[in-house]
């Protein structure tokens, strides 16, 4: 059985715990199963890409990483 969200793709949303605590973004991706969100601009990683025909250094690029649902709360704007 599918879960059921309050906060939904496009929602505006606050991080509530960790190292982003205080920051505001807007929610890129919800992910049922793990039961997190992606937000634009919060807990970014480092991950190393490898060189492919579009990217012919390869290198590193800045990713957003899932935060638990129960670390933001949808905030109205």
């Amino acid at each position: 059985m599918a879960k059921k969200f309050k906060i939904k793709k496009g929602d505006q949303v606050m991080v509530i715990a960790g190292d982003d605590k205080g920051k505001t973004g807007v929610v890129l991706q919800v992910l049922t199963k793990k039961d997190a969100v992606i937000v634009e601009g919060c807990k970014i990683a480092k991950k190393a890409v490898k060189p492919s025909e579009q990217n012919k250094e390869g290198g590193f690029a800045n990713v957003e990483m899932p935060i638990h649902i129960s670390n933001v709360k949808k905030v109205e704007g």
